[in-house]
């Protein structure tokens, strides 16, 4: 979750819990500093929260996930009218397995894959050698490292979320 209201965030936590299922974890509030991608549409400065949720989740709910996220986010804009940005909060949906995060976007870029009603991913990061490394398009926030202590934990985890196939062939 990203926004310039940190009050906010446990108001989509409520609503995200509801389109998702039971919080599992919760992160701590950072600067989203590195860009300033969202400032015209979402105000200065942001924050950043994660969340996740128990599972399993199967991959092949990123595309509903992220339409549901969309109109989180569209709920709480009307809710304010005339309150501050246009965009109150930004809600980047994705899922960790134990090889890799995967975010979903509405844009398309070289490196997405079109999942269906207008919803791309990506591999945002890969974890190799026991620790997350970044890809040549990952955002410069997750490639900062600065989120690794939360991803790993939810990484950890997951069932069977020890060594991957790839690094016992190493």
């Amino acid at each position: 979750m990203i926004s310039g209201e940190v009050a906010l965030f446990g108001r989509a936590a409520v609503a995200l819990e509801a389109a998702m299922g039971p919080v599992e974890a919760v992160g701590e509030v950072v600067d989203f500093d590195f860009t300033h991608y969202y400032d015209a549409q979402m105000g200065s400065p942001l924050y950043r929260r994660f969340v996740s949720f128990a599972g399993p989740h199967r991959p092949d709910f990123l595309a509903e996930a992220k339409v549901r996220t969309n109109a989180i986010e569209a709920q709480v804009a009307a809710s304010r009218p005339g309150a501050g940005p246009a965009r109150p909060i930004n809600l980047d949906v994705g899922y960790v397995e134990a090889p890799k995060l995967v975010l979903a976007s509405m844009k398309n870029f070289s490196h997405r894959i079109y999942l269906g009603d207008g919803v791309y991913a990506e591999v945002t990061l890969m974890f190799s050698r026991g620790r997350w490394e970044p890809l040549p398009w990952t955002f410069p926030d997750f490639r900062s490292g600065r989120y690794d202590a939360f991803l790993s934990r939810v990484r950890d985890s997951l069932p069977g979320a020890g060594v991957t196939e790839q690094e016992a062939a190493l």
